[in-house]
């Protein structure tokens, strides 16, 4: 049964069992086994049979056994899709585990809930069952149980859009079902491992592990697992455009979900079924199916805005704008309220992952029916969502909805550059501070991301792109920046809302070829802002008497990865002269713990500057941290404590490595560092898209505060700061030393 050898189990349990053992426990477990093992073989009739004796045999004989019963009844339940009842039995097993002190059965019964949460789309709670299944569960040595949560969870987060994060724990379930020997448990992570490469569009390791898991299902005669095989094969090949092989599978998958009565597999290949119908030309198959789904009470939210949207495909398809127009906004009126059910800001940030694929296609609608200011108002829409709703600015009320966003960049004396990148197209909103907004469409993402990837790994080379005439980085500018050239005259400022790639791309860093080569930070003053939400929400001027500083870091060094920095104390020395000594707060040595920030009080600061190292998470952004010295076991200061103090009226500044993230999130932007202190309620935010230079950050830094004392606003007096760098005919002149470091604007 661990092997999820099913047929073998019950040809070993088929004789009959001795006259002595009738009563005994061993009877209770061959009935629970049989029971089990029927049902994973889809064989009710005898499952249920199984089950019925196994709950007299236990009530009559052995009631410390009912616990485990009732258990797999949950199981059974769950197999024949009756969620509601599967849930209620785990609960009673759950209760009588820990009545009984029994942690085997309590594991099992949390880790079962988990499940059945993470099928009902809550995933709050389905985490934190399984976190608690899995500590329990290690700490008892029930490694069956470990193997089964780790990839419960990882299921979980790629239900969440966390694709990393969910790798990395199936890569860990495999793992654990390979030390375990069972097969069918490796099998089952294979299956899931394979579906998600599909989704990052690894076609080519999606189809060989999806093969590798077939062949594996058929020899272990788990049908469950060869539909489920065939199912996500049926997916891929649609994507590479192999339609008739992707019908093959499908229909195979079909017949299997229907024959073992697996509903919730059999709507994900109706699904498949209706766009294949639709891109051969069967456009009423293709809505008959769709809607069949959307009318289904057992679909969840993720099929029901998948079938709205793939409906609306199909009327975009037969020529009916206004019924595409009905089901775009249907599906994402169902995509918003499965997003706000999510309850963990941190497990909000990866949701629109799965679902920005519909958006995109409801921007491209928008533009081919040349509405391109309502495609902005879409765009605006998912863009930032968890920062913007957390800092209470949501005020998109319609998808579709538009602003005046001339308005914003005449207050901002700034040209507005909004870009979204597309599977198909992408698109730039370029908004003058005078005069009317202009549309550009641009190159597809698969086009601009090689781009970004290679130039930014020239900015980190030895060598100034610049002098080598690096082509990648002119042909970004070409297609990024050209097209809306003429509404960015020399001398103006910039606000880029950037998407995508382009999060981890530093504009100013852009090289321009005429007149003469030189930098785009020569010609313009850039902020960043990752939604215009922010934008329209932020208060520019930074002029304020008797502007407080909290100044931190140069912290004692808490271990041999975080050495001590030998320029920290020079720049907090330099720092500090620009500010009145009554109206400064330096914390530095053992005394920079995070604790010490906590008690700070930071709100009633204007400033905030770190000088510290900084380490950037992909995997929980969220446990980005700035280190500091250690009090106890804790020297990391997390971005999740830091949005929980809340700031105002604050300019932070994070002089330390990563401080803008590493990790870029479908509809959020990049988070990190900078998005907690923006999450907090920081005006504005500088920090580091990558690991800085020691001795050239505190001369920067000086000439920053010392330009902020001075009157100039903030991304200005760090324009001028990094054009010191730029023009010192030194070896900082190289973007690698000055780029790192970019303004992101608040509210």
């Amino acid at each position: 049964m661990r092997k999820r050898s099913n047929q073998d189990a019950l040809d070993l349990l088929r004789p009959t069992i001795p006259d002595s053992l009738h009563k005994s426990d061993v009877a209770v477990w061959q009935q629970l086994t049989q029971a089990s093992a029927s049902g994973y073989l889809y064989r009710f009739g005898d499952a249920d049979r199984f089950i019925a004796a196994a709950q007299t045999l236990a009530s009559q004989y052995h009631p410390e056994l009912l616990g485990d019963v009732t258990l797999r009844k949950g199981t059974l339940a769950l197999l024949h899709g009756d969620i509601q009842t599967a849930e209620s039995c785990y609960r009673a097993a759950l209760q009588i585990a820990r009545q009984d002190n029994h942690p085997f059965l309590e594991a099992a019964a949390l880790g079962s809930l988990g499940f059945v949460a993470t099928r009902r789309e809550h995933y709050d709670e389905s985490l934190e069952m399984n976190r608690a299944a899995l500590q329990l569960s290690q700490s008892i040595g029930a490694q069956g149980s470990v193997t089964t949560i780790l990839g419960n969870m990882a299921w979980g987060l790629f239900e969440l859009g966390d694709y990393d994060g969910s790798l990395k724990l199936f890569q860990q379930a495999e793992d654990s079902a390979e030390k375990e020997g069972s097969p069918g448990a490796e099998l089952a992570w294979k299956v899931d491992v394979g579906a998600l490469n599909s989704y990052v569009r690894d076609y080519p390791a999606a189809e060989a592990d999806l093969l590798q898991a077939l062949d594996l299902a058929k020899k272990l005669n788990q049908q469950s697992q060869v539909g489920a095989a065939l199912n996500a094969l049926a997916s891929v090949s649609f994507s590479q455009g192999h339609i008739d092989e992707a019908d093959s599978y499908n229909q195979q998958a079909l017949a299997i979900f229907r024959a073992t009565g697996n509903h919730a597999n059999e709507i994900s290949s109706e699904l498949i079924e209706a766009r294949i119908n639709n891109q051969n030309g069967k456009r009423a198959e293709a809505a008959q199916l769709l809607e069949k789904v959307i009318a289904d009470s057992q679909a969840g939210p993720s099929a029901r805005w998948e079938a709205e949207a793939r409906l609306a495909s199909v009327d975009v398809a037969a020529n009916k704008p206004a019924d595409a127009e009905k089901e775009f906004r249907s599906a994402i009126a169902t995509i918003e309220t499965a997003r706000r059910s999510v309850e963990s800001e941190e497990l909000r940030l990866s949701f629109l992952t799965n679902a920005i694929e519909f958006y995109d296609e409801y921007v491209e609608f928008l533009v081919a029916q040349h509405r391109t200011a309502e495609a902005l108002g879409v765009a605006t829409l998912m863009r930032a969502r968890t920062l913007v709703e957390g800092l209470g600015l949501d005020s998109a009320k319609d998808p579709a909805a538009t602003a005046n966003w001339s308005d914003v960049a005449q207050r901002e004396h700034a040209t507005i550059l909004s870009y979204w990148l597309g599977s198909h197209h992408s698109y730039l909103w370029a908004i003058p501070p005078s005069g009317p907004a202009r549309f550009f469409t641009l190159p597809s993402e698969d086009e601009i991301d090689p781009l970004v990837r290679s130039y930014g790994e020239a900015l980190l080379g030895p060598r100034d792109p610049l002098v080598t005439n690096n082509k990648d980085g002119s042909q970004l500018y070409a297609t990024l920046v050209v097209p809306a050239l003429s509404l960015v005259p020399k001398g103006s400022r910039v606000v880029v809302v950037p998407d995508g790639s382009l999060f981890g791309l530093n504009f100013e860093a852009l090289p321009v070829q005429n007149p003469a080569p030189h930098y785009w930070i020569d010609d313009v003053t850039v902020i960043n802002a990752s939604s215009l939400m922010l934008v329209a929400a932020h208060e520019p001027s930074f002029a304020a008497k008797r502007a407080k500083l909290l100044l931190i870091g140069d912290p004692v060094s808490p271990s041999d990865e975080f050495p001590s920095l030998p320029q920290a104390a020079a720049e907090i020395s330099d720092i500090e002269k620009h500010f009145p000594s009554q109206d400064t707060t330096v914390i530095t040595g053992s005394q920079a713990t995070p604790r010490a920030y906590m008690d700070s009080q930071p709100g009633r600061f204007s400033y905030i500057h770190f000088v510290a190292h900084g380490t950037s998470s992909e995997t929980t952004p969220l446990e980005s941290a700035v280190i500091l010295s250690k009090q106890g076991d804790s020297f990391k200061l997390y971005g999740r404590d830091v949005v929980k103090l809340p700031l105002k009226g604050v300019l932070v500044t994070i002089s330390a490595c990563h401080g803008a993230g590493s990790r870029t999130y479908s509809g959020e932007g990049l988070v990190g560092l900078s998005w907690a202190f923006l999450r907090a309620g920081a005006r504005g935010v500088i920090a580091a898209l990558w690991e800085v230079d020691d001795a050239s950050t505190a001369g920067l830094m000086d000439h920053f505060y010392d330009s902020l004392s001075k009157g100039e606003d903030p991304a200005s007096a760090l324009r001028k700061a990094k054009l010191g760098l730029l023009h010192s005919g030194t070896v900082y002149q190289k973007p690698f030393y000055w780029a790192p470091f970019q303004y992101y604007a608040g509210s």
